[in-house]
């Protein structure tokens, strides 16, 4: 073997050894990176301890929406959406006080719980969207009332101070019977 041969070979093994050093280099810069990353990704994270925003939608694996958190005007509101992306349930706040809302498989409403100033209510609708039954919890005292396929009010239960009312009403109102102790 000619000197030439064997310059030539340390010059290819030089260059193979300086190739495996930047692939080396590339490597450990490459984990030292990801080693600082994940620690300020940790420390922000962990230093987090709130999220603002607007809307907030939070989606199934699928990437279909099924909750949507937002503030708009009248205030915060969640809305649960069924498989479709339709709401069935709502939490709403609004100047009047908190509510939540039932919706069925058409959107329309079919149970409201509410609280307000003058106290709690429970209103059930039937499928046309009419209330049905209404039941109430005021500073008089708690009220139940029926109501027909228009909305009017047919029979009517309560307690107030003065002890239990029942009174009975025809469709157009009028009580035709009623009870006070």
């Amino acid at each position: 073997m000619t000197i030439e041969d064997r310059l030539e070979n340390m010059e290819r093994e030089l260059r193979c050894l300086k190739r495996r050093n930047r692939w080396l280099l590339g490597a450990i810069l490459l984990v030292a990176g990801g080693l600082i990353l994940s620690v300020l990704f940790e420390t922000t994270a962990s230093r987090a301890k709130e999220i603002r925003a607007n809307s907030i939608v939070l989606e199934n694996e699928n990437g279909k929406a099924r909750a949507w958190l937002h503030v708009d005007k009248d205030g915060p509101a969640l809305t649960l959406l069924n498989e479709n992306g339709k709401g069935r349930a709502g939490l709403v706040m609004t100047k009047d006080g908190p509510a939540l809302t039932l919706l069925d498989e058409n959107g329309k409403l079919r149970v409201l719980l509410v609280e307000k100033k003058n106290g709690p209510g429970l209103e059930l609708y039937d499928e046309n969207g009419n209330s049905q039954v209404v039941l109430l919890v005021t500073k008089d005292g708690p009220a139940l009332a029926l109501r027909d396929e228009k909305g009017n009010s047919r029979v009517a239960l309560g307690v107030t101070k003065d002890g239990p009312v029942l009174a009975l009403y025809d469709e157009n109102g009028k009580v035709i019977w009623s009870a006070t102790r």
